[in-house]
This record gives structure tokens, sequence and C-alpha cells, in this order.
């Protein structure tokens, strides 16, 4: 099938990147938010974004002004009807997420294919809130999603050739590299680091080393660009802790149990950056 015009449900941190990279691909999209308010500041974030792009020399002003032409923004989930894929990017809640689906599956065409942008939930338990399973996939973008090339695409038992196949080349077209992956909680990025971070802590705990040096020994040793506790501080310690909940949920292994200091950290309103306060200090500078 021929993709067109992209939707996007939500325009937060992750909404509005992929509103934004769809645009900058040439795709007419239209992203939607439950209020105005909501999506002002969504809008302002992504001019932001490629505002900095212009100033990095990575986009010309012209191509800017271009993007945004083909950018519109709403609170009516019946403005998507005509899309042929809208991408789901609000918050991390089955509940939410399915109740969204149901109501978008009542507008969008036939033949629309619908998208989750989740990390963590599993995508059959979303399709089956719908009427259109087969054209249901994941496509888990990573943050920031302007910069970061992967995007994990993700098929159930019951998803059509068909619309796997355009979800693949959507995201080749957006400048992305996609790889396959099955339906299991955390696909394969987060079923990977969720335990190696978890891990991190317990060490931590354990008295293995400092955070400071548990952090440099994993950047100097093993040439990752961040440590462990950075990361966290950048993901959101609370972020990482829901995830985890939901991935031990599914598995019933303890390396998905969150370990008691991050559950500390977060009933203490430590959260990463986005607090201030995590592991590190990230206030003023």
């Amino acid at each position: 099938m021929k993709i067109e015009k992209v939707g996007v449900l939500g325009c937060g941190l992750m909404g509005a990147g992929i509103a934004e990279v769809a645009a900058r691909a040439g795709y007419e999209t239209i992203v939607r938010e439950v209020s105005e308010s909501l999506l002002d500041k969504g809008l302002e974030r992504l001019r932001r974004s490629l505002d900095r792009a212009v100033e990095k020399g990575k986009l010309g002003a012209e191509e800017r002004e271009a993007t945004l032409g083909r950018i519109s923004g709403t609170v009516e989930l019946g403005d998507l009807a005509d899309c042929d894929v809208v991408v789901e990017a609000i918050v991390e809640n089955v509940e939410e997420k399915q109740r969204t689906f149901r109501a978008l599956d009542t507008v969008a065409k036939e033949g629309a294919i619908f998208a989750s942008n989740t990390s963590s939930l599993t995508i059959t338990q979303l399709a089956a809130a719908t009427s259109r399973p087969g054209r249901f996939v994941g496509l888990h973008f990573f943050n920031p999603v302007p910069v970061m090339k992967l995007v994990e695409v993700v098929r159930t038992i019951l998803t059509d050739d068909d619309a796997y196949d355009a979800a693949f080349e959507l995201c080749r077209s957006l400048g992305k590299e996609p790889i396959a992956c099955r339906d299991n909680s955390g696909f394969i990025v987060n079923r990977l680091l969720v335990p190696y971070l978890l891990d991190a802590v317990r060490a931590h705990e354990e008295g293995v080393g400092s955070i400071a040096d548990i952090d440099q020994g994993m950047k100097l040793g093993t040439g990752y660009p961040m440590g462990p506790f950075e990361l966290l501080d950048f993901v959101g310690l609370d972020t990482t802790l829901y995830i985890a909940d939901i991935m031990f949920d599914e598995y019933r292994e303890k390396r998905f149990a969150p370990p008691p200091l991050l559950k500390q950290m977060v009933q203490a309103g430590r959260l990463g950056r986005k607090s201030g306060r995590g592991f590190y200090d990230h206030a003023g500078k």
C-alpha cells in the first residue's frame, strides 16, 4: 500500500518527534492531542527542534518552513479519519491505549495501519482492542526521535504481511534503520537494556562500586556513550521502574525485578533530569 498521510496520537516528547520526522520526509502529517494547551506545547517543542536543526546546519530554512507546512494539529480524533497510518505515542498505560485505539477504530478508514510506540507493552493486547488486528504493528522509536536511527518494527501473530511490510518501508523512508522484532514485552532493546540498568543499581546497592565509578567503568571499558546511572537519569527513574514492573509481570524473572533503591528513589521524587535530581544532581549546571 502507498502511505501518503501520517497521523500521530500524542504530541509529547515522542509524538512530536515522530510527527517531525514524518513531515521532514515529505508526508502530510496530523498530530492529535487531548487539549489545545497540550497541543500548543507539543507543536512549540516541534518547532524548537526544527530551529535547532537549522542552527546546526542539518536543515535549511526553506526546508524547515516546508516541513511546518506539512504539519497540522487537532484535538478531534475524527480528523485522523483519512490517514493511511496512525502512530500512537500517548501515556504508557494499557487501558488508556486500548480506549484510544477503540475510539480510533470507529473513525479510521478501512485499510489504515495502526501502530503503537509502546516500549514495554505487548502489541497483541492493543491490537485485540480493535476490529483490525491484522493491520496493527509496533513502531518503537527511540528518544530523541529526530536523532536516533533505530526503530523496532513489531509484528504479532495476527499482523498481515502487507501491513508489516508497509510499516517497515515507512521507517526506511523516514531515514531510520528498522529491525524486525517478535511481540514480546520489551522487544529487543529493552529486554536487554532494562536488566542491565537494574543490575547496575543492584551492584551499587551491594557495594561493588560508586555510582560515578560504575558509570566511568562502563563508558571507558565498553565504549558506551553513557553510564547506566547517567542513562537512568536521562530516561527517568519512574519510567524505568514502570517498564521494569511491566516486564517482571510478563516474565517473572529476577533480572526484571526493580531493586529497592530504584523504588526508593522514585518514592522520594528523585526521578532524574526531569525532576532536577536522580542519581546525579542536575540543578543549575
